[in-house]
């Protein structure tokens, strides 16, 4: 089974999940934005995460996601689905759902809202682990769940789950990295959270981290390719180092109001027609919008990309 497993590496981008004129799931619009980021050098996707308005979607809208860019991404990218939902039964029958239709992988996070202690956390991953047999990738984000999962439990999950694959850590803490890279010994790939306000890209390259799980490549995601894979050499230390602080205002703009308000509102700069968030989530002003359009214009972001 570990032999089969897609295991995340470089730069693999949290997908903005595109409604229609009437809040719907748009499928087609879907399929450009797997299109753009396969031809424009990104790893891998994952689908409904923070960026894909998880919580927002109904469990049928989730189901259909799943089935239908499983489908039309095999081939093309790895894709793993988020699966969290309220409880673990949930979890597990969305993660089984992933599995059916051929998925990569499945993406978890803790159950929002309820604030589970350490064990419970270990409890509900293990579950969904060994319900399934495809790639699982854990992430760790408190600021949407309140609670951090401990280094302790990560690397526990690690030595008990044999297709737990993949930590992206959304943290501003360098020692959280620190403590999960030492503790899995390099069976886990450690992936990092892109938001410049935690600052943790470059320190996890630096201590032999696998890439980003990033928001920005939605919008330039050749540029956050280049600057996610591992370093092998000097040459990708310099190569990397210049090229975030060369695209840092894109990130910067990216995380400028609550994720994915922003990032989406970019995406359908670019001519790719996502519509709006959903609420409570909200619709950005023509004020709002003009900084995050002053800047997608002083980094020609249509024309380098000829849209």
């Amino acid at each position: 089974m570990t032999e089969e497993l897609v295991r995340p590496e470089g730069s693999w981008v949290a997908l903005v999940t595109p409604f229609d004129g009437n809040g719907n799931v748009d499928m087609d619009c879907f399929c450009k934005l797997v299109d753009f980021q396969a031809a424009n050098g990104t790893d891998g996707l994952l689908f409904m995460g923070s960026t894909g308005e998880s919580p927002s979607l109904n469990i049928e809208e989730r189901s259909d996601i799943i089935k239908e860019m499983t489908a039309y991404c095999r081939g093309k990218i790895p894709a793993f689905h988020g699966v969290t939902c309220s409880t673990t039964a949930a979890t597990v029958d969305l993660a089984r759902l992933a599995e059916d239709v051929g998925a990569d992988g499945v993406m978890m996070v803790v159950p929002p809202y309820v604030a589970p202690p350490q064990s419970a956390i270990y409890d509900f991953f293990k579950t969904v682990c060994d319900s399934i047999k495809i790639a699982v990738a854990l992430y760790n984000n408190p600021a949407r769940v309140v609670v951090n999962i401990a280094p302790e439990t990560i690397i526990r999950l690690t030595r008990d789950c044999p297709n737990l694959v993949a930590d992206k850590e959304a943290v501003p803490s360098v020692n959280q990295l620190t403590s999960v890279m030492d503790g899995t010994g390099g069976k886990l790939r450690l992936l990092c959270c892109d938001a410049p306000p935690y600052a943790i890209t470059l320190p996890t390259l630096a201590m032999g981290g696998h890439g980003t799980a990033n928001v920005t490549g939605n919008v330039i995601p050749k540029e956050m390719a280049e600057l996610s894979q591992p370093w092998k050499g000097w040459e990708d230390v310099v190569n990397c180092r210049e090229s975030y602080f060369e695209n840092l205002p894109v990130m910067e703009a990216a995380y400028s109001h609550t994720n994915p308000v922003a990032v989406k509102a970019m995406v359908k700069m670019l001519g790719f027609p996502v519509g709006e968030p959903r609420a409570p989530l909200p619709t950005l002003s023509a004020k709002q919008l003009q900084p995050l359009e002053e800047l997608v214009s002083h980094f020609k972001i249509r024309e380098r990309y000829g849209l």
